[in-house]
């Protein structure tokens, strides 16, 4: 592949995430040497004006990768204004005799007629396609995009980027899970009680309400990121890491996910908007004050849903997905709380709460804890809680990096599948469908706060204590 095409390249997302990633890629060896890149807009620039626009954006977006480096990303940029909806636009800027990347860095509502085009315009055999998230708008519109996609091109080459799927400790739930012996025997409902996926922010709406306002917290991560993570977390071990081993086990999960009913969906889920407050010093206006926001659409900027999975190994354990913007302190981690023991022979009476066992997997920065209860250093028939804890090496190329890399030489292995696509819809869809009949109130919660409810975290108790010193006195 010697040519990637970046279709809405005068976006916020092609400055951002996409042109820094390759620009990493390249400093770190791993971009290939022949490989161009185009982009493609509406936006009237010449060649010099894009480059321009990248160079600005670079210096805002792309600080962790040196300056020769950015400089040499440039040079192999170049710019064509056209209709990306139009066949006969695209025609005469497409090459009919080698296959390229085609990368859609647009808004949903724009996916289906640029598909189209790319169709009838004649991409060249082995061209791969490359959508970003969300997949649709709902269960019947992601079908639709599906078999639109199905009519021109094989799934084998259609990639739906989850920039989640590209994150180091994301990655590494597959090691802890299937690279160790002590975690398989424990990983079901015999001595899981609990999953809790969180992902807390500080940041409020950030300028972003062309987006967010039309998505809310449901669509924008629970539809896609975190059941992503559910997935991993809960399938069933694949035969290889394969693409089609490690795919099917993770859509054989989601179509275990439980499908909420109405009074489901009313005790199991909250919906929020955040009201003025302050964080960390920093005055944070109302959702509904912030600039470009549409007060009547009711947008959530919390939500947290409980779900439940008919099979065998999870039957009845709550798997709790949680989002929230402007709340007061950042909190991205994977909880796997472990049931307490069925008896506890140590006397109780000074501590009647004793912690049960939790796995956490923590997300930027990546971490792996483990919560372990021994006895404290005092009495030798009392408990304390420790934390055993790993601090990961940062990420050498960033999560976008790794799905670039991966998307230029054809694995599709961390891609989202169609059916999996379909899948979260249809998990998520009677959520949304209750709160917008107002089945579950929109409650207030200030900015700053923990949200409109807090979810109960494990004790992390304190750090695995060093090794003593040398005891002089000889006791």
């Amino acid at each position: 592949m010697r040519k990637f095409v970046i279709f809405g390249a005068s976006g916020d997302l092609t400055s951002r995430y996409l042109l820094p990633a390759l620009a990493r890629l390249l400093e770190c060896g791993r971009l290939p040497a022949d490989l161009s890149i185009e982009g493609i807009a509406r936006s009237d620039w010449s060649q010099e004006e894009f480059r321009e626009h990248v160079r600005e954006k670079f210096a805002q977006n792309a600080t962790d990768v040196a300056p020769e480096s950015r400089d040499a990303l440039l040079s192999r940029l170049s710019y064509a204004s056209g209709d990306i909806t139009d066949p006969d636009s695209l025609r005469p800027l497409l090459p009919t005799d080698e296959p390229i990347v085609a990368y859609l860095a647009l808004p949903p509502a724009v996916f289906a007629p640029t598909i189209k085009a790319l169709a009838a315009a004649g991409l060249a055999d082995g061209s791969r396609i490359v959508v970003e998230k969300p997949f649709g708008e709902d269960l019947e519109s992601a079908r639709e995009l599906n078999r639109l996609i199905r009519q021109s091109f094989r799934e084998s080459v259609v990639f739906r980027l989850d920039h989640f799927l590209g994150k180091q400790t994301v990655q590494n739930v597959l090691g802890l899970r299937f690279a160790n012996r002590i975690f398989e025997p424990i990983w079901n409902r015999n001595h899981v009680e609990r999953v809790d996926i969180v992902w807390d922010e500080t940041i409020a709406l950030e300028g972003r309400a062309g987006y967010y306002d039309a998505t809310g917290a449901a669509r924008d991560m629970l539809q896609n990121h975190l059941l992503q993570l559910t997935a991993l977390l809960a399938m069933e071990p694949p035969a290889t890491m394969d693409e089609r081993d490690l795919r099917d086990r993770k859509a054989e999960l989601m179509r275990a996910v439980h499908t909420m009913t109405e009074q489901e969906v009313s005790a199991g889920t909250v919906r929020g908007r955040y009201t003025a407050g302050e964080i960390s010093g920093r005055q944070v206006p109302s959702y509904t004050d912030e600039q470009g926001v549409d007060p009547t659409r009711n947008t959530e900027t919390f939500a947290q849903v409980t779900l439940t999975i008919d099979n065998w190994r999870w039957a009845d354990v709550p798997f709790t997905l949680r989002s929230g913007k402007a709340l007061g302190r950042d909190r991205r981690e994977m909880v796997v709380h472990l049931r307490k023991v069925p008896h506890m022979a140590f006397d109780q009476t000074s501590r009647p709460r004793q912690p049960g066992n939790a796995i956490v997997l923590g997300m930027d920065p990546d971490t792996v804890a483990a919560t372990v209860n021994i006895n404290g250093p005092g009495d030798p028939f009392s408990l304390e809680c420790i934390r055993l804890q790993t601090v990961l090496a940062p990420q050498s190329i960033p999560a976008y990096g790794r799905l670039l890399l991966d998307v230029i030489e054809g694995d599709p292995v961390l891609s989202i599948r169609d059916d999996e696509a379909e899948e979260a819809w249809r998990i998520v869809e009677p959520v949304l469908a209750a709160w917008e009949r107002d089945l579950v109130p929109l409650e207030d919660y200030r900015a700053g706060s923990s949200g409109p409810v807090e979810l109960r975290e494990p004790e992390m108790g304190v750090p695995a204590r060093p090794e003593p010193p040398e005891d002089e006195s000889g006791c």
